[in-house]
């Protein structure tokens, strides 16, 4: 009976052994992700036009977007389901260039996010457990689960502490082609006192390879419910979805942006609402 329990003891200390092994290789996989996803981050400075649709509660818009380094042109071309006159549509580009405050606004809040993004990615690594559920030539597949170790450096980190879902990742790149998380359980911000965000909410994010080497953002659903809001430029209930890409000459200008929105279509129906499930 003793040398069975040894042999026990020992079958689930091997086990216990490989588990964590699996779960080291999915955390390394996932710092290379981390990795490429932050140089591209630091070395992609490549400009684009493409086209956004997105809805929140009480609105529903079509754009055309043009990046530049000193802000986005963005054309409006349908709003609330009705098509925007093109004296509108001009004129809104107008004031937006010819208002400083307007296009600081802007870049603050495009580069606020940005940087949240960066430091909230750069934690992913050790702020849940990581399993890697399957690979091939093409993909690899994660699912993530809150760790009980990780100490939220910031108020925002804290979302991660009741967050599970899955990460796809291109094998190739080590880019990522898709993140969907949904929390778990409530989680609160100084007690309740600075928001809380609730059991049940969920977002997903999708990337696609629009060139060799480069990716951009395809699609944000953001479905939070509470009243803690994490970035500036996205609201807690948000569904965007961003298509024809076409890259634009490097070093932009505001005003080649705006010739640039203003000869794409005036409309381009995108896809239908997205579903609120998960």
């Amino acid at each position: 009976m003793a040398e069975c329990r040894g042999y026990l003891l020992a079958s689930l200390a091997l086990i216990a052994s490989c588990t964590a092994v699996r779960a080291q290789d999915a955390r390394e996989m996932i710092q290379r992700i981390v990795d490429a996803e932050y140089a591209a981050y630091q070395n992609d400075h490549s400009d684009w036009v493409y086209l956004q649709e997105t809805r929140q509660a009480k609105h529903h818009d079509v754009f055309w977007v043009a990046q530049t380094d000193d802000g986005e042109i963005q054309r409006l071309v349908e709003e609330d389901e009705h098509p925007v006159p093109l004296s509108k549509q001009q004129e809104l580009i107008q004031n937006f260039m010819q208002s400083p405050e307007a296009r600081k606004k802007q870049v603050a809040e495009i580069n606020h996010d940005r940087q949240q993004i960066i430091a909230l990615m750069r934690l992913l690594p050790a702020g849940f457990i990581w399993t890697q559920t399957s690979a091939n030539s093409s993909v690899m597949c994660f699912h993530f689960e809150p760790s009980p170790h990780f100490h939220p450096p910031t108020r925002e980190a804290r979302v991660f502490s009741g967050m599970a879902g899955d990460l796809i990742a291109d094998s190739r790149q080590y880019r990522v082609l898709s993140v969907r998380g949904h929390l778990i359980r409530d989680v609160t911000f100084g007690g309740g006192l600075f928001g809380r965000l609730k059991q049940g909410g969920f977002f997903s994010i999708e990337q696609d390879q629009v060139g060799l080497t480069l990716w951009q953002l395809k699609a944000v659903h953001v479905h939070l419910y509470g009243n803690a809001l994490l970035f500036k430029s996205i609201a807690l209930e948000e569904d965007d979805e961003r298509s024809n890409f076409e890259l634009e000459p490097s070093a932009m200008t505001l005003e080649k942006a705006a010739d640039a929105v203003m000869r794409r279509p005036d409309f381009h129906p995108l896809l239908q609402p997205v579903a609120s499930n998960h």
